[in-house]
């Protein structure tokens, strides 16, 4: 038996996702970089378009969380759109911002 990696839920050895909380248990990666908030709105869209990501968090330079965008292969432009109007709006808040990225192995 395995554990969720997210909620602690006991799951069996080969689940690819936890029955409680959702969270997918294949392997994954976190890559962490900083941008300017000029390039927020275009990296984003870059790294949607690589495929392979499964979750975007941008926070401010400060750390604090600034939004938490799920980046599921079913992601089209019409259900997109709004988060990146959002993001159009965090860049008149913030100079800097850092953006953690988790990939599927």
């Amino acid at each position: 038996m395995g554990y969720c990696h997210k909620c602690g839920t006991e799951l069996p050895q080969a689940a690819k996702y936890c029955y409680k909380c959702g969270a997918g248990q294949g392997e994954t990666s976190t890559e962490e970089f900083s941008v300017n908030s000029d390039d927020l709105v275009k990296t984003v869209k870059d790294l949607l378009h690589e495929g392979n990501v499964t979750k975007i968090i941008v926070r401010d330079e400060h750390g604090k969380l600034l939004l938490e965008l799920p980046a599921t292969a079913g992601v089209i432009g019409v259900v997109l759109a709004p988060w990146l109007a959002a993001l159009g709006a965090i860049t008149a808040l913030v100079s800097r911002c850092t953006i953690s990225v988790e990939r599927k192995k």
